[in-house]
C-alpha cells in the first residue's frame, strides 16, 4: 500500500486504487500514526489525539475499537493490510514499507539531489521532489495539535527544496524564467532571506539592476520594522555587489535547455505575423513556457474536511470511475456541490489532463466561454487565419477541439439556471473527446441519453450531528455536549430533516441559545410557519423555515446588507459591498409591485458594512473566502435566491441593481488605462476576479437600454472600457458578442440623444470593426474600415465638445454615478470617488490615431501588412502630434514588423528599440512583448545568436507570466529557430515539438503549423528529406487553405531543395519557379532572395551553370540592398550550387557571370539564366 501526507491524508492499493477508511476519528488515527511512521506510539497519546479533553469512557478500548476498523478497512481494500497496523508496546504503529510515504519519498529524493554534484541532475531530483506535493502536508488535520509539528516541518522541508531549486536553475541560466516565478513565493515569505538571494541575482541577471536594488531596499526595511534586525552579512556583500556589478554577478554559461517550468497568468496581443517567412527571418514570437502547461485543474482545497459523506462520495467516485456523464441531483441546500467536489478531488489524479470546476450559477447562455475561462483557454488562438469563407468556430466548438484526446474531469455546478444550454453544451463535448468525464450538479436532470442520476439525500442521522456538532463547536469554542444536549443536538438534526445548510445555519445559533433553547425555539418556529409552507416539498419547507427563522433574527441593517449583497455574481470585495449594500432604503418610486408591502427603509452607513459583514458570516449566511486582493463575500445559492426575494419585497431590485452598475461601470473605467502601465498585473488580477459581476452589470446596461436613457451609454462605455482587457485575456468571442449588443442596444439617430454619445458609439464600432477583422471576417473589409473611420470622424467633428461636456454625455443620472462609495483609492478594488467618471477622452481629435492604430494593428494580426502598414503610419503621426507615449510605442512596435516584413532590417530595428524603451518607460511589460520578435530577428540576422536566444527566453518569461497560451508555441518555435542557426538539430527539434504540443493543447492551429515548419526545416537539414517534404506539404496545405500563398515561399524553396536532394532535377525546377512567382507577391525582397538561390540551386545540376552564376549573384545583391546577408548556418545549399557552378566555369568565368547578375533587376537574370548555359 501507499500511504500520502503531502496533502491531505490519504492510502491507496498498490494498483493505485484508493482505500476509503470510514469516519472521521478513524482517520484521524491514520494520520496520527503516519505522524511517526514506523515508530510506535503510546496508546495514551493516541487517545488525547482522537479524544482531546473528552475521552469516552473505556478510552483504551474505544482505541482499540478505531484501530480495528482501521485494520478491516485496509484489509479489504487489499488482503493483509491489517498486518501493517501493529501492536507494539507502549501502543501501536503503523509499519509502512520502505518507499510507500509519499513524505519519505520526498526526504529521499531531496537527500539525492543534495548529493548531485551536476546541477541539471540535482534541478530534476528537486522537481521530482516538489511534484509529491498535492496541497499543504496533512492538509485535513494540520489544525489538529498530534499533526502540526509534523506540518510545519514538512512545510519548511518544502520551501527549502523550493529554494535549493531555484538556486540550481539560476545555476543553469533560467534567471529570465525566475523572475516571474519568485513573484508569488517571495510575496508569501517575504522575510525569507535565501528566497530573496535568488530573486535579486535573477533580476540582476536578467538586466533589471534597478529592481534587484530596490528588492534589497524593500527586504531591508521590512527586516527593520518587523524585527529590528539588518540583512544578513551574505545579502549585504549580494547589495554591494550589485552596487559595484562585480564579475561575479556575470551570467553563467548558457545551457542547452531550459529546466521545464509551470507559471501561468495573462496578456496583450502581440503583433501575429504569417506562420512563416523567409529563411533569414526567425519565426514569428508569441509567449510561454519550454516544456510546461498549463496547471492541471483548479479545484479549491475546502476550508474544512467534508463530513457524514463517506459512503456518498465512494458512490459517487465509482461511478465517475465507470460512467462519462453523472449528474448529482436535489433540492437547494442538500449540499450537491460539496459533495461534488469532494469526489472530484478523489478522482483527480486518475484524470491527467485536469479536473476543473466550472461555476454556472449567474451565467447567462455563453457557457462555453464560462467553461473556457476556467480551463485557461483564450479564443484568439482560432481568430484571425482560416480557410476562405469559412466561420470561426464557436467557443463550444473549439472546447470540443481541445479537449479531443484528453482524459479530462469537469464539475459543472448548478446546472439547474441553464439546463438546456448546459446540457447541449455537456452532450458536443462528450462526442467530441471520449476521454472526457462530466459531473454536473443540478436541481433537474440534463435529460441525455447516457446521464446517470445520483440524488444526494439529507444527512443520516450520524452525519448530521456529526456535521451540527462540528459546526457548533467551530462557532462556539469550549462548549460541551453532555448526554442531554447530545439527546438534543439528535432533536434539531430530526426537526432540520438533515439538510446540511439547514443544520450549519441553526449551529451558529447554539452560542446564544445553547442546544435546548434553540431546538425549543425550532419547535415553535415551525409550527407557525408549517400553514403558510404547506404546498412546498417537506425538504423545501423545511430549508425555507430555517432561513426565514435566521432572517428574522437580523437587525434591520444586516437584513439590508444581506439582501443587497444578492444582486453580486459570484461574490464581491469589500469595496463593492461598502458601494452597492450602503445608503438608503428602497427606491418609493420604484415601481414594484411589492412597494406596498416594504417594511423597512434603513439608512446604513459606509464604514458599518465591514461589522456587518463580519457579523453575517459568523451566522453562515455570507460565506468569506480568501482572495488575493482580501477576502470576497459571497452568498450560498439557496440564501442568495432568498434574498433576491426580500429584495423585490422591499421595492429595492432596480435601485440597487443601478447601484451594482455603476461601480462595476466605474472599476472597468478606471481600470482600463491602468492596463497600460506598471499596475496592469494586478488590474488585470481584479478584473478576472470580478468578470462575473462585470458580465452581470453589462447585461443590466443592456437591458435598461431604451431612447436616450443612460442604461444604453453605461452599456457603450463599459464594452469601450473593457474590450482591451478583453483581447488582453484572448476573449475575443465575448469582446465582439458585447461590442454588437451594445450597439443594437443604442442605434443612432435618436433626437434626445446626449452630447458626445454618437462619439462613444462610433469609438464601440471601431472597437467591433477591429475585432471582426481580427476574427478574419474578410467580407468587404477594406469598405468597413473606412466606413468605421468615417463614422468616428464624423462624430468627433460633430462632438466638437470638451471632456466635461463628454462626461455629460453618457452621465446623466444618479443612478450611474450611485449615491454613497468609498473615497479610498488605495487598491484596485476600490473605485477614485464618487463624483462622476469621465469617459475616455477619445471623443477629442487625439482619438483619431487610436482608431486607425487598432485597426491596423487588427489587419497586421492577420497578415494584412501591407494593407494595415498605411494606417499605421497616419496614427503614429497622430500619436506623435498629442504627445502620446503609449500609443506612439504601440505604433512603433507594429511598423517595426511591417518594415522588417519589406526587408528594412535597420529601421525595423530601430522602430522596435524605440517601442520597447517607451514601454519600459511607461511600466508596460506586456506589450514589450510586441518587440521581441522584430529586435531578435535583427539580432539573428546580425548573427547575434546569443542576444537572440536572450530576447526570446526573456519574452517567454513574461509571457508565461502573463498567461499568453496563444504566444506560447510560436516562442518555443524562435527559440527552435535559434537553434537550428547555431546548427543545434537536436535542440531546434526539442523546442519545436515542444512548440507543436503546446499549440496543439490550446487549439492553436496557426501555432501548430508554425512549429510544423521549424520541423521541416530541422529534419532537411539532418538529412531527413522524407518528413521534411510531409512536414512542409502539410505547411504548403495550410496556407492555401487559408489564403497565404504569399507565405509559401520559404515551402517551395525548401521543397525543391528536398526534390533536388532525391534527383528529382524537372521537380525541383518547377518548384523553385513557383517558388519565384509566389516571393514576388510577398512584398518581401528576402523572399525574392531566396527563391533565387533556389532557382540557382536547379539550374546548376541541369547543366546551366553560368545561369546559377547569375542567380547567386542577384541574389547576393538583392540581400545586401536590406543590409540582411544570409547567415552561415544558411549558407549550405547557397555554398553547394556556388561550389558546383565554380566547377562546371572555371574561376574567372563564375566570378563575371556573378558580378553581372548583381548588376542585373531579378526578374532579367531570371530570365537570362533560363536561357542561358
Amino acid at each position: 500500500m501507499r500511504f500520502a501526507v503531502l496533502g491531505e491524508t490519504s492510502v491507496r492499493t498498490e494498483d493505485g486504487q484508493p482505500v476509503r477508511v470510514p469516519e472521521l476519528k478513524v482517520r484521524a488515527l491514520l494520520a496520527a500514526l503516519l505522524v511517526d511512521a514506523g515508530r510506535p506510539v503510546a496508546a495514551y497519546r493516541l487517545v488525547d489525539d482522537l479524544w482531546g479533553d473528552e475521552p469516552p469512557g473505556s478510552p483504551l478500548r474505544a482505541l482499540q475499537a478505531k484501530v480495528s476498523q482501521l485494520r478491516r478497512a485496509l484489509d479489504e481494500a487489499e488482503p493483509g493490510g491489517r498486518e501493517l497496523v501493529v501492536t507494539r508496546a507502549p501502543g501501536y504503529l503503523l509499519a509502512v514499507p520502505e518507499g510507500a510515504l509519499d513524505a519519505h519519498r520526498f526526504a529521499a529524493l531531496t537527500a539525492q539531489a543534495r548529493d548531485a554534484a551536476e546541477p541539471r541532475a540535482r534541478a530534476e531530483l528537486l522537481g521530482e521532489a516538489l511534484s509529491l506535493w498535492r496541497g499543504p502536508a496533512f492538509a485535513d488535520f494540520a489544525a489538529e495539535p498530534f499533526a502540526r509539528a509534523a506540518a510545519d516541518r514538512l512545510e519548511e522541508e518544502r520551501l527549502s527544496a523550493r529554494e535549493t531549486l531555484a538556486e540550481t536553475r539560476l545555476l543553469l541560466g533560467e534567471h529570465d524564467l525566475l523572475v516571474g516565478e519568485l513573484v508569488e513565493l517571495v510575496a508569501r515569505h517575504p522575510l525569507r532571506e535565501r528566497l530573496r538571494a535568488v530573486q535579486l541575482r535573477a533580476l540582476y541577471r536578467a538586466g533589471r539592476q534597478g529592481e534587484a536594488l530596490a528588492g534589497y531596499e524593500e527586504l531591508r526595511a521590512l527586516l527593520a520594522d518587523e524585527l529590528g534586525l539588518d540583512p544578513s552579512p551574505e545579502l549585504a556583500a549580494l547589495h554591494t555587489a550589485m552596487l559595484r556589478q562585480d564579475a561575479d554577478l556575470s551570467l553563467p554559461a548558457p545551457v542547452q535547455a531550459p529546466i521545464p517550468a509551470s507559471v501561468a497568468v495573462p496578456m496583450p496581443m502581440p503583433v501575429p505575423v504569417p506562420a512563416s517567412v523567409p529563411a533569414s527571418v526567425p519565426a514569428p514570437l508569441s509567449a510561454p513556457s519550454p516544456a510546461g502547461g498549463s496547471a492541471r485543474g483548479n479545484l479549491p482545497v475546502p476550508l474544512s474536511g467534508i463530513v457524514g459523506r463517506d459512503e456518498a462520495v465512494a458512490e459517487v467516485t465509482g461511478l465517475l470511475r465507470e460512467r462519462r456523464l453523472v449528474t448529482l441531483t436535489g433540492p437547494g441546500g442538500v449540499g450537491k456541490t460539496r459533495l461534488a467536489v469532494e469526489a472530484a478531488r478523489q478522482v483527480e489524479e486518475a484524470f491527467p489532463d485536469g479536473a476543473w470546476l466550472v461555476e454556472f450559477a449567474g451565467a447567462g447562455g455563453e457557457l462555453a466561454e464560462v467553461v473556457a475561462a476556467a480551463l485557461e483557454l483564450r479564443d484568439d488562438g482560432v481568430w484571425g487565419l482560416r480557410p476562405d469563407g469559412q466561420r470561426p468556430p464557436t467557443t463550444a466548438e473549439r472546447l470540443a477541439e481541445v479537449l479531443r484526446g484528453r482524459r479530462a474531469l469537469l464539475v459543472l455546478d448548478n446546472c439547474e439556471h441553464v439546463v438546456d444550454e448546459a446540457a447541449s453544451l455537456a452532450e458536443l463535448l462528450l462526442r467530441a473527446a471520449p476521454g472526457l468525464v462530466v459531473l454536473t450538479t443540478s436541481q433537474e436532470p440534463l435529460a441525455l441519453a447516457g446521464e446517470t442520476l445520483w440524488a444526494v439525500e439529507p444527512l443520516d442521522a450520524d452525519g448530521a450531528v456529526a456535521l451540527f456538532t462540528a459546526r457548533a463547536t467551530a462557532s462556539s469554542p469550549g462548549i460541551t455536549l453532555d448526554a442531554s444536549a447530545r439527546e438534543a443536538v439528535r432533536g434539531i438534526c430530526r426537526r432540520l430533516d438533515g439538510i446540511p445548510l439547514a443544520l450549519e445555519l441553526a449551529a451558529t445559533r447554539v452560542r446564544a441559545l445553547g442546544v435546548h433553547g434553540l431546538l425549543e425555539r425550532l419547535d415553535d418556529r415551525f409550527r407557525l410557519l408549517d400553514a403558510g409552507l404547506r404546498g412546498a416539498p417537506a425538504r423545501q419547507q423545511t430549508l425555507r423555515a430555517v432561513i426565514d427563522w435566521s432572517w428574522d433574527l437580523l437587525s434591520a441593517p444586516e437584513r439590508t446588507v444581506l439582501r443587497r449583497l444578492a444582486v453580486h455574481a459570484e461574490g464581491c470585495t469589500l469595496a463593492a459591498a461598502e458601494w452597492v449594500c450602503a445608503g438608503e432604503g428602497g427606491d418609493p418610486a420604484a415601481g414594484d409591485a411589492a412597494a406596498d408591502a416594504r417594511t423597512e427603509r434603513t439608512d446604513v452607513a459606509v464604514a458599518d458594512v465591514l461589522g456587518l459583514l463580519v457579523r453575517l458570516v459568523d451566522r453562515s449566511l455570507v460565506v468569506a473566502v480568501d482572495g488575493p486582493e482580501g477576502p470576497r463575500y459571497r452568498l450560498l445559492e439557496s440564501v442568495a435566491a432568498y434574498c433576491l426575494e426580500r429584495l423585490r419585497d422591499e421595492g429595492e431590485t432596480e435601485a440597487v441593481r443601478e447601484r451594482h452598475l455603476a461601480y462595476y461601470l466605474r472599476v472597468a473605467e478606471e481600470a482600463g488605462p491602468a492596463l497600460r502601465g506598471p499596475d496592469q498585473r494586478r488590474r488585470l488580477a481584479h478584473l478576472d476576479a470580478e468578470t462575473p459581476n462585470l458580465r452581470a452589470a453589462l447585461d443590466r446596461a443592456l437591458a435598461a437600454t431604451g431612447g436616450a436613457g443612460p442604461g444604453a451609454g453605461a452599456a457603450l462605455r463599459l464594452v469601450d472600457a473593457l474590450a482591451w482587457y478583453w483581447i488582453m485575456r484572448g476573449r475575443l468571442g465575448e469582446a465582439l458578442r458585447s461590442a454588437t449588443a451594445a450597439l443594437r442596444a443604442h442605434p443612432a439617430g435618436g433626437e434626445a440623444e446626449a452630447p458626445g454619445l454618437a462619439a462613444l458609439r462610433a469609438r464601440v464600432g471601431v472597437w467591433r470593426t477591429g475585432l471582426a477583422v481580427m476574427g478574419g471576417d474578410g467580407t468587404d473589409r477594406r469598405h468597413r474600415i473606412t466606413d468605421a473611420l468615417a463614422a468616428y470622424d464624423a462624430a468627433v467633428t460633430d462632438a466638437a465638445v470638451t471632456d466635461a461636456a463628454v462626461t455629460g454625455a453618457a452621465v446623466t443620472d444618479t443612478a450611474l454615478t450611485g449615491t454613497v462609495g468609498p473615497t479610498d483609492a488605495t487598491d484596485a478594488t476600490r473605485p477614485s470617488s464618487t463624483a462622476p467618471t469621465p469617459t475616455p477622452t477619445y471623443e477629442s481629435a487625439a482619438g483619431r490615431p487610436w482608431a486607425r492604430w487598432f485597426l491596423a494593428h487588427a489587419l497586421c494580426g492577420t497578415g494584412s501588412q501591407v494593407e494595415g502598414g498605411e494606417l499605421t503610419g497616419s496614427a503614429l503621426d497622430g500619436f506623435r502630434a498629442h504627445g502620446d507615449r503609449w500609443g506612439e510605442a504601440a505604433a512603433l512596435a507594429d511598423r517595426s514588423v511591417q518594415l522588417l516584413l519589406r526587408g528594412d532590417v535597420t529601421g525595423a530595428e530601430a522602430d522596435a528599440a524605440r517601442s520597447d524603451a517607451l514601454f519600459a518607460e511607461l511600466g508596460d511589460a506586456c506589450s514589450r512583448l510586441w518587440t521581441v520578435y522584430p529586435l531578435a530577428t535583427a539580432a539573428e540576422i546580425h548573427g547575434a545568436y546569443e542576444r537572440a536566444d536572450r530576447l526570446k527566453r526573456a519574452g517567454l518569461a513574461a509571457a508565461e507570466s502573463f498567461g499568453l497560451t496563444t504566444e506560447v508555441p510560436d516562442l518555443l518555435a524562435g527559440l527552435g529557430r535559434t537553434a537550428l542557426l547555431r546548427g543545434d538539430l537536436a535542440e531546434c527539434r526539442t523546442y519545436h515539438e515542444a512548440a507543436r504540443d503546446r499549440a496543439a493543447e490550446v487549439g492553436f492551429r496557426a501555432g501548430e503549423i508554425n512549429a510544423v515548419l521549424g520541423l521541416g526545416l530541422g529534419a532537411r537539414r539532418e538529412g531527413l528529406h522524407e518528413e521534411a517534404e510531409r512536414h512542409m506539404r502539410q505547411v504548403l496545405d495550410w496556407h492555401r487553405s487559408v489564403g497565404l500563398d504569399s507565405a509559401n515561399a520559404l515551402i517551395l524553396a525548401e521543397l525543391g531543395f528536398s526534390a533536388l536532394a532525391r534527383g528529382d532535377l524537372a521537380q525541383a525546377l518547377k518548384l523553385q519557379e513557383e517558388g519565384y512567382g509566389t516571393a514576388l507577391t510577398s512584398g518581401d525582397p528576402r523572399a525574392v532572395a531566396l527563391a533565387l538561390e533556389g532557382l540557382a540551386s536547379a539550374h546548376a545540376p541541369a547543366g546551366r551553370a553560368r545561369g546559377a552564376a547569375l542567380l547567386l549573384g542577384a541574389a547576393a545583391a538583392l540581400r545586401a540592398s536590406t543590409g540582411a546577408p544570409l547567415p552561415p548556418a544558411e549558407r549550405v545549399d547557397v555554398d553547394r550550387t556556388e561550389a558546383a557552378a565554380r566547377a562546371a566555369l572555371g574561376e574567372e568565368a563564375f566570378a563575371t557571370a556573378f558580378a553581372h547578375g548583381g548588376s542585373l533587376a531579378h526578374d532579367t537574370a531570371v530570365r537570362e539564366a533560363a536561357h542561358g548555359s
